[in-house]
């Protein structure tokens, strides 16, 4: 490890425990705004800071083994195996810390918006839709975090058209953003008669949680509309107008919530919603029109541009980026999707760190 990596390591450190003295100030401590914001910050340290201070304790058990050997003392072939032990564990320890020093997406730690829409397929799409509802949430609550609908449009057999929620979960974003993209189903759908395979997709694009202080909304630049809600259940359906649409005048960005009985709790779903949208809008270097980055992330819903394809009749899931198949499709289903995540980290942070190098 060069002097500058060092350098670098020492600094974090120090930074650690300046964060760690701060969160024990009886202030900080009792202000909830701060007390999130510094106990985030300590969480994005730890894993570098443990895994330097695991380093250095490596550098010196190999110090305290080579003066050993110097001293002729003990077993000689059993220091030389002990080095190479060691050395081996430091080589693979550096690797690790050079990727975890490797810059970030700077919204990994944030909560996600997930946005599901049927794709092609017609009502095939929309149960699916329903289904890979289902895989985020079951996943989401694997890994203790909180699923909340920010809008939903239902069919009458209990698809979905599209349905908006976000994940609330440290590192949320930083799982779920893979997850963007075209997903590819292929069974004999419930509404087949003739028990023929149909080819169906669901989009699904993905969206960082935006705070209001990071994107600036002027309410002159807002239409708001209010209406009756309308669709499958809901027993304030067509009483109340309830139902919340926001239109953004410079963009045409059009979010539309009724999920909530709440005129109120409709409209905070959707500046939620519309903020996140925005920020993508405006982060994209290549979307300088309204056809953004998140069109891009699902594309047209045709078959041919798929992430990841989910067959039913061999019980299969396979994702196209990373060449991983699973054949255990009942658990997927279920929300288990970490060897496939797992597997496309591994593929962000080795980009991450060819860049880098």
């Amino acid at each position: 490890m060069d002097d500058t990596t060092r350098g670098r390591l020492d600094a974090a450190r120090a930074h650690y425990h300046e964060v760690q003295d701060v969160l024990s100030d009886p202030q900080v401590a009792s202000d909830p705004v701060l007390l999130r914001k510094y106990s985030q910050e300590l969480s994005e340290w730890q894993e570098l800071v443990n895994r330097y201070d695991e380093y250095l304790g490596l550098t010196e058990e190999i110090e305290t083994l080579k003066e050993m050997a110097r001293e002729d003392s003990g077993d000689q072939d059993w220091i030389q195996d002990e080095l190479a032990q060691v050395r081996a564990r430091l080589d693979r320890l550096e690797h690790h810390i050079q990727a975890l020093l490797t810059p970030k997406d700077p919204n990994d730690a944030k909560n996600v918006i997930m946005e599901i829409r049927a794709g092609a397929g017609g009502e095939e799409a929309a149960l699916f839709a329903a289904e890979l509802f289902r895989v985020y949430s079951r996943y989401a609550e694997r890994h203790g975090w909180k699923t909340e609908l920010l809008s939903v449009n239902e069919t009458d057999i209990g698809g979905f058209k599209e349905i908006i929620f976000m994940i609330q979960g440290h590192g949320a974003y930083s799982h779920l953003k893979f997850e963007r993209g075209v997903h590819r189903v292929q069974r004999v759908p419930v509404t087949e008669a003739g028990g023929r395979i149909h080819t169906s997709t669901v989009t699904v694009a993905v969206l960082p949680e935006v705070e209001e202080v990071e994107v600036h909304i002027d309410p002159e630049e807002l239409r708001i509309d209010t209406m009756r809600a309308s669709g499958a259940g809901g027993q304030h359906v067509n009483k109340t107008e309830s139902a919340v649409r926001i239109t953004h005048l410079p963009t045409g960005i059009v979010v539309t919530c009724q999920d909530e009985k709440s005129q109120l709790k409709n409209r905070d779903k959707a500046m939620t919603v519309l903020r996140a949208r925005l920020k993508n809008l405006y982060d994209s270097t290549q979307a300088r029109e309204i056809a953004d980055e998140r069109r891009q992330q699902v594309g047209t819903g045709d078959r041919s541009e798929r992430i990841r394809t989910y067959n039913f009749p061999q019980g299969r899931v396979t994702d196209h980026r990373v060449g991983v198949t699973l054949h255990r499709l009942d658990d997927v289903l279920d929300g288990d999707i970490e060897e496939i995540i797992e597997a496309l980290q591994a593929q962000e942070q080795e980009e991450r760190l060819q860049e880098g190098s």
